[in-house]
């Protein structure tokens, strides 16, 4: 059965991305979440897409040189709270599904810190466009749904080839992909980002989307 989730947490227009708000909505709607994840200076792991902080609060500084706090006493000027993973997963209650994209490289001791707070959840998955992540978090316990992400540049050839290797179990990829028809070569769950329309979610309800705006 295709599945369906909403691309970090932006059911709607009104919804502010990744914010605690946006995901319950989206839960009490019965759907599941995309989001992304990167670490704190003091080692939080937090839902947020960019790797600083200039495109959402103009302020040209890197995630990972900031402190939790310090987010989030700039984001507070423009009206945010930046959640961290713990946040998410709490709210979620272990009944919708949580595609957790790792957006930085991850060390060793942040793997295995996303590996414990995720280690009693249900349903979820961790991808990330890194493949280094999804190979070292195999490493340190194979039995977690991975998958690889793939931008609108990727040949289908490379997308292919590494649908094969036994670390990787989905594959996500950009809306650009969903009409072709070598994909369907793939013996693994693949979904598509980012459908921002009812017409693409029409005309391809048998694909698994992460969409926008309801």
């Amino acid at each position: 059965m295709p599945h369906s989730i909403i691309h970090r947490g932006l059911a709607k227009k009104k919804f502010k991305e990744n914010t605690l708000s946006a995901f319950r909505y989206c839960f009490n709607q019965k759907f599941g979440i995309e989001t992304d994840l990167h670490v704190t200076k003091d080692n939080k792991i937090i839902c947020f897409h960019d790797f600083n902080l200039k495109r959402k609060f103009k302020v040209n500084k890197l995630i990972k040189n900031l402190s939790f706090n310090e987010i989030n006493k700039i984001a507070k000027n423009y009206g945010y709270y930046i959640p961290e993973l713990k946040e998410l997963i709490n709210i979620s209650k272990n009944r919708h599904y949580l595609m957790l994209e790792v957006k930085s490289s991850f060390s060793k001791v942040n793997l295995l810190q996303l590996i414990n707070q995720t280690k009693k959840l249900k349903y979820f998955s961790i991808t990330s466009f890194n493949e280094n992540n999804i190979k070292n978090i195999y490493k340190l316990k194979k039995k977690i749904n991975l998958g690889l992400c793939f931008a609108s540049t990727s040949s289908i050839e490379k997308i292919i080839r590494k649908s094969k290797l036994k670390h990787i179990k989905i594959l996500v990829m950009e809306k650009k992909f969903l009409s072709k028809k070598k994909l369907n070569v793939i013996r693994k769950p693949i979904y598509f980002y980012t459908a921002k329309s009812k017409e693409i979610r029409n005309k391809y309800k048998d694909k698994n989307l992460i969409f926008e705006n309801l």
